[in-house]
């Protein structure tokens, strides 16, 4: 390079460095022909590109051209303190080592140099405007020195493959966010479709696959399955399997102990887990058996956790080994949190189903008088457990006080809420009922406690809350389990201390409320759960009654329903007078999942249904909540078919005429054909 041709060659040198810039955007191919073109004139044996790694503070060797035998590889790495290039890096300025048999400088690096037969080297910065990246080294296999003017060509040189480094390294650092946004992308539309699964359908098996299909797009795997911990057992069974590359060795009702395999390890550890090959090597079960000899390579088990418990493991399955990274891991979790919503609810549900009792309606407000002879004016029955209920009513309603009343949902508990109120020293103020659960959390606490004007978007104007509006009164919490977490403190207080602050001022307000809540929730159980503070519910439960359910005070029932056939009767001016012994007879058999109000609502429809003066209860057509039997129990259609039978006996199976079934039941002959046949009623031969 000292000749002056090839000085004169130079600038055309730099033209053709930069149409090899412009032609290759993979750096190991610019750097090829880079050489080939530098080498007329430049001297050198090895060209080598070393960029700077800020998070490991290194100088790693990127690329590496040369015609020479070399045993240094792309990927070396040396600290910047120990290595030329990191001097070249920090100074920015050329480092030039006319022999390196005499150099004592980094003597690691110049043992390797000497070690590959280098004799020379020369490194100038490799920089941007914009930022340093790292060096160009020129190197020789013998001993050189590198004039000025050779240095400052090099520089150039390097200054232009700076800029196209920045670019490569851009240009691969974008496409690497653009893949990893893309593996977001595919994830979170995971989720997405989970979440749609899981409020759309109860069928698990249906839920299974959708998640099932939505998993292999987004992660490889073979084999995907769904455990739940069966209690009977103490093991897990598995529900649901997708392996269609599986040789059946695994199927689904296979049941797995908690101790040695891995969905009962990750069931106990309440935590996810992978297992490679090695690892399901050490259990000793016959389900790790199994899967190895599936050929499986790697397991992740992610448990499946409520809030209440753990119901079983989400399993995952790879054919290959050393599967499943740790966003995988993440992914898995986010989706068994989302599965265990809907496994929780499907059980839920099936449990409904297999005890055959759907409540009618929930958190049914009791609105209209009835009477007993313990003057509770609204409240009708004279069964043991109903007087033993009213006796409690009666010996803490002058009292001030905190009562809190549980029993099923249409039992009566704001009939009960009322006769406390009503016994008490308050019945001249106010009684103000709030229904907690009806009310959104984020309006619950303006709703009892007020709010200022511009407290939030939307307080356009001050507001008093129930709690002032209770003041010298009753304040009646029904469904005091909803109230959220965040809120309880804030009731707390006002049980305390009877104070509290509108939302949006500073100022502290005193008021004096007789509280009684009530609720149809287990609040000792969400205590122990955290979802019910413990201290709210001591100051609750200071005086506690449980309304019975309608089935526990069946005594009643013949006096509730001509109290309800005369209230609608007055209502629709209708006249009834007669309510036919074998109906009472039916409806006292019946279990009333739905209590008082399901009770109600049969008897209004009933009215409706009857032009005459007998009450016609449309046992067939009306659709109760199915329970599970138990002996000595029917359905309203079991009781309805025997009630006919009975009549025909009666009646020699005449239908019509004056004697005729159809007159001693109160109905239409054409209507009571029609009964017959529905219920499969035919006159024996």
């Amino acid at each position: 390079m000292a000749a002056d041709d090839s000085a004169a060659s130079r600038p055309q040198a730099l033209l053709d460095v930069a149409e090899s810039i412009a032609h290759h955007r993979d750096l190991g191919e610019l750097f090829h022909d880079l050489a080939a073109r530098l080498h007329r004139v430049a001297r050198f044996d090895y060209l080598n590109l070393i960029l700077h790694d800020p998070e490991r503070q290194v100088m790693r060797v990127h690329i590496l051209e040369t015609q020479q035998p070399t045993r240094i590889r792309p990927g070396s790495e040396t600290p910047v303190s120990e290595a030329p290039a990191g001097r070249v890096f920090e100074t920015q300025q050329p480092l030039v080592v006319d022999d390196v048999s005499t150099e004592t400088s980094y003597p690691n690096v110049m043992e390797m140099l000497r070690d590959e037969k280098v004799r020379s080297f020369c490194v100038v910065p490799l920089t941007t405007a914009q930022r340093r990246l790292g060096a160009l080294g020129f190197g020789k296999i013998e001993p050189y020195h590198y004039a000025p003017s050779e240095v400052e060509f090099m520089e150039q040189v390097a200054r232009q493959v700076a800029v196209a480094v920045d670019n490569t390294l851009n240009s691969e650092r974008a496409d690497a966010y653009q893949q990893q946004l893309a593996r977001e992308r595919d994830r979170l539309r995971l989720l997405l479709e989970v979440n749609n699964a899981v409020v759309s359908t109860l069928d698990l098996r249906q839920l299974f696959q959708e998640i099932a299909s939505g998993l292999r797009r987004v992660m490889h795997h073979e084999y995907t399955s769904l455990s739940l911990f069966d209690a009977a057992t103490q093991k897990l069974r598995l529900l649901v399997l997708d392996f269609p590359q599986g040789r059946g060795l695994i199927h689904e009702e296979i049941m797995a102990s908690l101790d040695n395999t891995p969905s009962g390890r990750a069931f106990s550890s309440r935590s996810a887990q992978r297992f490679t090959r090695v690892d399901l090597e050490a259990l000793d079960s016959d389900v790790a058996r199994m899967l190895l000899a599936e050929g499986v390579g790697t397991v992740c088990c992610i448990p499946l956790i409520t809030r209440a418990r753990v119901l079983g493991t989400l399993n995952v399955a790879s054919l290959r080994d050393c599967a499943f990274r740790q966003e995988d891991m993440d992914l898995l979790t986010q989706v068994a949190a989302q599965v265990a919503i809907a496994v929780e609810n499907a059980l839920a549900f099936e449990e409904i189903a297999r005890l055959r009792n759907k409540l009618a309606q929930e958190k049914l407000y009791l609105e209209d008088e009835i009477r007993t002879e313990y003057n509770f004016e609204e409240i009708v029955g004279e069964s043991p457990v109903l007087r033993a209920l009213l006796k409690q009513v009666q010996t803490v309603a002058p009292t001030d006080s905190t009562v809190l009343i549980g029993g099923e949902t249409g039992t009566g508990k704001e009939l009960i809420a009322r006769a406390i109120h009503n016994l008490s020293g308050r019945s001249d103020r106010t009684f103000v009922k709030i229904n907690c659960a009806a009310i959104p959390t984020g309006l619950l606490e303006s709703e009892l406690f007020g709010h200022e004007k511009g407290a939030f978007t939307g307080a356009i104007a001050q507001k008093l809350g129930r709690f002032e509006l209770a003041d010298q009164g009753t304040i009646f919490l029904d469904e005091v389990g909803d109230i959220p977490l965040e809120l309880q403190p804030k009731l707390l207080r006002v049980l305390q201390e009877q104070e509290f602050e509108r939302l949006g001022s500073p100022s502290t307000l005193r008021v004096d409320a007789r509280v009684v809540a009530a609720t149809n929730r287990d609040l000792t159980r969400m205590v122990e759960e955290g979802a019910f503070r413990q201290d709210l519910y001591y100051r609750l439960n200071v005086f506690p009654v449980v309304v019975p359910p309608l089935r526990e005070r069946h005594e009643d029932i013949p006096m509730l329903v001509r109290y309800f056939a005369q209230k609608y009767a007055r209502r629709m001016k209708r006249n009834i007078e007669t309510i036919p012994a074998d109906t009472l007879a039916a409806l006292e058999r019946y279990r009333w999942p739905g209590n008082v109000r399901e009770l109600e609502n049969l008897i209004e429809r009933a009215v409706i249904l009857s032009p005459g003066r007998v009450l016609r209860v449309p046992l067939i057509e009306f659709k109760p909540l199915r329970e599970t039997r138990t002996a000595g129990l029917s359905t309203l259609a079991e009781a309805e078919r025997e009630h006919i039978t009975r009549a025909l006996e009666n009646a020699k199976w005449r239908l019509g005429g004056p004697q005729g079934a159809a007159s001693k039941l109160g109905m239409k002959r054409t209507t009571l054909q029609s009964r017959m046949l529905k219920l499969g009623i035919a006159r024996p031969h």
